[in-house]
């Protein structure tokens, strides 16, 4: 038995994409997926399950498709991935509120860097599926344009403390 974090895409973010973390829980459930726990109204589940992590995303895909009545992503990381982007965060002296992990299905591309625009005040790295950005002037007034972010989700590092506690639970 595993495991997993789900960070679903574009969930209860300006009005768009409602749904109730209590029918979230009821879908993880209805698949078979055990000890199902949700944190705040953003999409983030954690549960166990002896599915495979595409497994897992499958599955977890076709019951929010079916929900919603459109393609919904879910980015899946185990428990043990989870806590490594948050030790792998570079940018750990920095608030964690205005630090994210841009969660990704793969490997962040080799243009990553080069392909950014808007750049400011923002700090940028690279993890093993993720990205990592500090907004030191907040995300309220950035123009950052990250285009490997495009299906992608960002959760900030206070969210992704609190997930892979929960993980490691």
């Amino acid at each position: 038995m595993s495991t997993y974090v789900a960070l679903l895409r574009a969930v209860n973010v300006g009005g768009t994409g409602k749904l109730l973390m209590s029918e979230l829980r009821d879908m993880c459930e209805s698949i078979g997926f055990t000890s199902v726990r949700t944190y705040i109204a953003s999409g983030n589940v954690v549960f166990s399950s002896r599915l495979s992590e595409s497994s897992v995303k499958t599955q977890l895909e076709r019951r929010l498709e079916a929900y919603a009545g459109k393609p919904v992503g879910a980015l899946i990381r185990t428990g043990a991935e989870l806590s490594a982007v948050l030790d792998g965060n570079p940018f750990r002296s920095a608030a964690p509120n205005r630090t994210m992990a841009i969660f990704l299905d793969a490997p962040p591309p080799p243009d990553t860097l080069a392909a950014i625009s808007g750049r400011q005040a923002e700090e940028i790295a690279l993890g093993t599926r993720e990205i990592y950005v500090h907004y030191a002037n907040g995300m309220a007034h950035s123009r950052l344009k990250i285009p490997a972010a495009k299906n992608g989700t960002a959760r900030n590092m206070n969210t992704v403390a609190t997930l892979a506690e929960w993980a490691a639970a």
